[in-house]
């Protein structure tokens, strides 16, 4: 596909209502409609096709949001989100498929809502590998329909996503978490409920934390100079060129300086690297006198 889809919608943006009632107005499809349409933009860049693909199904991303409704979230900024799939999805549709556009649709625009979510439902994110995803979105509406799991629904919802019982444990706690404000306070009362900010130390500037810093930085960068004189002459240019100087030498420059690979370079980089590493990164025997 040359173009990207960008489309301009011409849709009332001041007023949820106005906006929900304009995308109900949008004429549906027929499948030989969408067809044609999913054709042309397809074989034709046309974004006029396109256009039309997207606004007539706008309703549907709507309707999917309203789905998610407990978790907070402002529902135009899901719907917001779910656009941004449908537009995906119909950049990514083939007519061919022998599928209407709406069911080819609904994983994509499910997809960028789980990531919105995700992303905002909690400061910390409950979420981060394929597995935890589902879980967390199966775990919520489990829980929706029976509030606290006992251990036997703890067993088949664990068994039925193929994950262990403690890791549907540890998701519940996760859910049940709240996010607690470093420096605010909750008053009931003549009482203040005790915050962060209020009982933990900062410890980054005091005097000895402070010598000890300088003097860690100290020594990396001794060890870093001592294990720089010991490269030879070539992994020392080589890293010199590719990160101490500007504008950096691509690897394709220095394997024609060199007469050798691009590859080679590389692994005599990665090598050098290593050493470096290593060297800057031994333990530390840090002493001052008092």
């Amino acid at each position: 596909m040359s173009q990207a889809l960008t489309l301009p919608f011409n849709l009332p943006v001041g007023s949820d209502e106005a906006y929900l009632q304009a995308v109900q107005r949008m004429p549906m499809l027929d499948a030989a409609r969408e067809h044609d349409l999913a054709r042309r933009f397809r074989d034709e860049d046309d974004l006029d096709a396109a256009r039309e693909l997207v606004l007539s199904h706008l309703r549907f991303v709507v309707r999917i949001a309203r789905g998610y409704s407990g978790y907070g979230l402002s529902q135009n900024d899901l719907i917001q989100e779910g656009n941004i799939g449908l537009m995906k999805a119909v950049k990514r549709f083939d007519p061919e498929l022998g599928v209407r556009l709406v069911s080819f649709a609904v994983h994509w625009i499910k997809a960028e809502m789980h990531e919105f979510i995700l992303r905002n439902w909690r400061i910390v994110k409950v979420a981060t590998t394929k597995a935890q995803r589902k879980l967390f979105f199966n775990l919520r509406g489990a829980r929706k329909r029976l509030g606290w799991m006992r251990g036997d629904e703890v067993s088949a919802l664990a068994s039925d996503l193929g994950v262990s019982e403690e890791e549907v444990l540890r998701m519940e706690e996760r859910l049940n978490a709240v996010d607690a404000s470093f420096d605010g306070s909750s008053v009931d009362g003549d009482d203040e409920m005790p915050v962060p900010a209020n009982y933990l130390a900062d410890y980054r500037f005091e005097p000895e934390q402070q010598l000890a810093g300088a003097e860690s930085e100290e020594v990396r960068s001794d060890r870093l100079a001592e294990a720089m004189d010991e490269l030879d002459d070539r992994s020392r240019d080589i890293i010199v060129k590719r990160w101490l100087t500007e504008p950096k030498q691509t690897l394709h420059d220095l394997a024609a300086t060199y007469a050798i690979s691009a590859e080679r370079v590389r692994q005599i980089e990665k090598a050098a690297m290593d050493k470096l590493r290593d060297a800057v990164d031994m333990p530390l025997v840090l002493t001052h006198n008092g």
